[in-house]
């Protein structure tokens, strides 16, 4: 393993040790995986080290956990990059990947160039990959515990943003966020290896929808099960 990957590894580990646990270490290591098994099926060669780098240290300091604060995360992953003497392009474009992959930046409007490299597409896939499935479903209804959220209320109904702001700000309950952002990764994704991932991922969340509303008793009107 390259030494700067291992003393990434290292730091994020220390970094995130009383993380959230569905943006600890272990989402962390889950994302860094499935960007190798992109990055090493798809055609086109990648940097392996911005890849690396960049899905390592694109959650070491969500804003969701630090007051909004957009900017503590690519300065914390800025700082520990300079640290390891990595080259100033490759910072750069480790730096405007963490700026650029999150799912409430697809509000703003025009994107960075930075998001048309393979290296963007490999590590935002993963991430997305790891926020479907069965882990996507755990992730979800635990962050709705964690904020004290309701996990369903039949008389509110999905949310349609039209900004990063409305996003950021929402409170809806946990099954909304199905709706709201999960159901529609599949779709949103640039690999074909990640789409390929996906396939599984998104029936095991319709199935799994399904069921709730099962034993729930009552189906609602904006959930459109698979025939």
């Amino acid at each position: 393993m390259n030494a700067v990957v291992s003393n990434c590894i290292s730091y994020v580990k220390k970094a995130l040790a009383e993380a959230e646990a569905g943006h600890d270490w272990h989402h962390i290591q889950r994302v860094h995986r499935l960007a190798l098994r992109i990055a090493a099926q798809e055609k086109q060669a990648a940097d392996l080290l911005v890849v690396e780098l960049a899905a390592l240290l694109h959650d070491i300091a969500d804003s969701k956990f630090h007051d909004g604060d957009e900017e503590l995360g690519p300065k914390r992953a800025v700082e520990f990059m300079s640290s390891q003497n990595v080259s100033k392009t490759q910072i750069a474009e480790v730096e405007l990947i963490i700026r650029n992959m999150s799912f409430r930046n697809a509000f703003d409007g025009e994107k960075d160039p930075i998001c048309d490299r393979l290296e963007f597409k490999i590590v935002q896939d993963a991430d997305r990959l790891d926020a479907i499935g069965a882990i996507g479903v755990c992730r979800a209804l635990h962050y709705g515990g964690y904020k004290n959220r309701l996990i369903y209320d039949p008389t509110i109904e999905p949310l349609r943003f039209d900004s990063k702001e409305a996003y950021k700000k929402s409170e809806s309950p946990s099954l909304n966020h199905f709706y709201e952002k999960l159901l529609k990764i599949k779709g949103q994704l640039h690999t074909q290896t990640a789409i390929g991932i996906a396939e599984k991922r998104h029936a095991f969340m319709e199935q799994f929808l399904n069921q709730f509303y099962e034993e729930w008793g009552e189906t609602p009107s904006w959930h459109r099960p698979k025939d």
